[in-house]
């Protein structure tokens, strides 16, 4: 069994450096600086150091069907044997953005964005269900996105 993962603690600064990228991804490091009393290039390696860690990503959020991605879903997936090597191979397929081992009636979740029902059905059909392990799938598509936020904040 692996290690549990350190846990990074964060000081008031860097929550608040992270609150403020939540809100708006785009925020100058001299605006962010400002309100939290540090320099630029001060707020700028905070930032580093919190990427490099793994503790934040900062991405652009897109809206897949305006890119031409008009099949969103979420496929439930039942397994045999070690989840932990199936979630692996899913979340190496580039469709899959979004892949969870859970304890549930699923074993492993995975959202993909495809894009059209063809696309979708050779996604589950000819790449997921034969990776060895899959017992059956279960697919969910999603018929309007009704919330999806990335601001729920740090403890």
């Amino acid at each position: 069994m692996s290690p549990a993962k350190k846990h990074l603690s964060l000081d008031a600064v860097s929550k608040t450096i992270i609150e403020l990228l939540q809100e708006d991804g785009r925020r100058s490091y001299s605006d962010i600086g400002r309100t939290v009393g540090m320099s630029e290039a001060a707020v700028r390696q905070r930032v580093q150091r919190l990427t490099e860690s793994g503790v934040m990503q900062i991405v652009a959020v897109t809206d897949p069907m305006q890119l031409g991605f008009h099949r969103q879903a979420m496929i439930g997936v039942r397994v045999s044997g070690d989840a932990r090597r199936v979630a692996e191979a899913i979340a190496a397929i580039e469709a899959v953005d979004y892949v969870v081992i859970t304890v549930g009636s699923f074993d492993v979740l995975a959202e993909v964005v495809c894009e059209d029902d063809d696309d979708l059905l050779a996604l589950i059909n000819d790449v997921i269900r034969p990776i060895e392990g899959v017992l059956s799938t279960e697919t969910f598509i999603y018929a309007k996105l009704q919330k999806q936020l990335y601001n729920w904040g740090t403890r």
